[in-house]
């Protein structure tokens, strides 16, 4: 059997602003081309399936055509819901979904309900054909676990994302062992969290609030494949646990990145090969860092002309109209921020500190003008300042 692990799809989520759905859309074509050319069995989608629990009505039909398309492409589909997801609505007919092939682990009662398929002789009769006796694969998916609202359900004391992985996982090596009692049955489970080793980006959102969200990569020691969610860079933590990462990048900060997941060959003796796969980016991330001159002039950045820029300005002074000016060459120019380098540049001292240090009401105003534009006030401009002021005191109004 082969299995492709996903997950962080992330359907209907924006980036700085511009939509991303014809982009999620063409990644979901990739996605039914690569299971027909490959033969997928089982597509795993671990967690953050949509970005909002409430998503759009465009956003339901275009899971929704996913789905039909998978399935219609011969594979069968497990999933699990992640922090982004509302779990009830995600989870929403689920027993009707199982019978077209579409296996949803939504709920705390279903974590150790594995979804099975038969390995050796039997492969490909889809799920729940597990015989008495022949090998088998188990696939079990543990939803998005927030300590406090799931503690006292998995009779945990300490609402933590340790102790509620660790009750979650407890509860499926019991299921694992009575299975496997009988005959050989082979492990996959899927977990949306934080597991410690894995690199973070900006583009996740915290897992828990007020401290450490990351759990040890020891609770899923046992099971022949992890198939992690929620860091949206694809990595490994060991060969029996990785993250797919999301399949499109959501942050500048995943620039670097290498979208794709991976293939698990699965049969009779266990977890075989697990191999990448990439997927084609919509369109390419530049994070670019110069004086405006520069950025405009130097053909070392004309392969940024097509990208998506974060760009930070290095000049002394913020330059007047810098965005139209970069638009003109990088059209698409969405995050642009200012960090003054060189011996002209304005000492980085806080705001508060440096009106607590202006001597007068022309200090105060012309430093506000610089605070917000990042450039000093002209000497014209500080003269309008200055008649300003004094048509206000001849007009007897208190500063």
């Amino acid at each position: 059997m082969r299995l492709l692990h996903t997950s962080d799809w992330h359907l209907g989520r924006s980036f700085h602003g511009v939509g991303m759905l014809d982009a999620q859309r063409a990644f979901i074509d990739q996605l039914v081309a690569f299971v027909r050319k490959e033969a997928v069995d089982v597509v795993l989608i671990a967690g953050d399936v949509y970005d909002r629990a409430l998503p759009g009505v465009d956003v339901v039909g275009l899971l929704d055509d996913a789905l039909v398309r998978l399935t219609g492409a011969g594979a069968q589909v497990v999933l699990t819901s992640g922090n982004h997801d509302s779990a009830i609505r995600l989870g929403f007919a689920s027993r009707l979904l199982e019978r077209g092939g579409v296996h949803l682990r939504t709920r705390l009662e279903d974590m150790d309900q594995p979804v099975l398929f038969p390995l050796g002789d039997g492969a490909g009769n889809g799920a729940g054909a597990v015989n008495g006796t022949g090998p088998g694969l188990a696939i079990y998916g543990i939803p998005w676990l927030e300590p406090r609202l799931v503690a006292e359900q998995l009779g945990v004391g300490t609402a933590s994302h340790f102790e509620v992985t660790r009750a979650a996982t407890e509860r499926i090596r019991a299921d694992v062992r009575q299975r496997g009692a009988a005959r050989t049955v082979h492990s996959v489970v899927l977990a949306h969290t934080f597991a410690s080793g894995g690199i973070s980006s900006d583009s996740e959102r915290d897992l828990s609030i007020g401290g450490v969200g990351a759990v040890p990569l020891d609770l899923f020691e046992g099971f022949g494949y992890t198939a992690l969610g929620h860091l949206h860079g694809r990595q490994e933590l060991s060969p029996a646990v990785r993250y797919s990462g999301s399949p499109l990048a959501y942050s500048f900060s995943e620039a670097k990145h290498r979208k794709g997941g991976w293939l698990v060959e699965i049969d009779a003796d266990g977890i075989g090969e697990v191999r990448e796969v990439l997927w084609d980016a919509p369109r390419t991330l530049a994070v670019l860092r110069g004086t405006l001159e520069d950025l405009l002039a130097s053909e070392d950045f004309a392969w940024a002309e097509d990208a998506y820029c974060q760009i930070t300005l290095t000049d002394t002074a913020r330059p007047a109209q810098a965005m139209d000016r970069l638009r003109g060459r990088f059209p698409d120019t969405l995050v642009l921020g200012f960090d003054p380098e060189g011996p002209g540049a304005a000492p980085k001292a806080s705001y508060s500190s440096r009106l607590a240090a202006a001597d007068s009401d022309l200090a105060v105003c012309c430093g506000f003008l610089d605070h917000v534009r990042g450039r000093p006030a002209s000497d014209a401009e500080a003269a309008v300042l200055a008649e300003a002021l004094e048509a206000v005191r001849l007009e007897g109004v208190s500063l």
